[in-house]
């Protein structure tokens, strides 16, 4: 099995926190599953978006701005790949990301 981990951090500029949640700013959990698909399309050496399926993802705590982000992304028996975010020693999501068929 294949593992890789990637680190991020979404800036506070970034124009995903506008609008959301103006007083308490978070990054939308669509952005970390975004970013989990172009870095599953990397790791593959695949076209991001290009058919990636997402079978799950859980979000469990909530990521401000400029944190720092840890994914760590593997590729399960059936060719799946299985992620999770991490940010100070927690798991902020998790899920499982399906490539294109070939």
């Amino acid at each position: 099995m294949d593992t890789a981990e990637f680190t991020w951090s979404l800036p506070a500029d970034h124009p995903a926190f506008a609008g959301h949640f103006p007083a308490r700013p978070i990054v939308p959990g669509v952005v970390l599953l975004d970013h989990a698909l172009l870095l599953a399309a990397q790791m593959r050496g695949a076209v991001p978006g290009a058919g990636w399926q997402i079978a799950q993802a859980k979000f469990f705590v909530p990521v401000g701005p400029s944190q720092v982000l840890r994914f760590v992304l593997q590729t399960t028996p059936r060719g799946a790949i299985a992620f999770s975010v991490n940010c100070e020693g927690r798991e902020v999501a998790a899920g499982s990301l399906v490539p294109p068929a070939p």
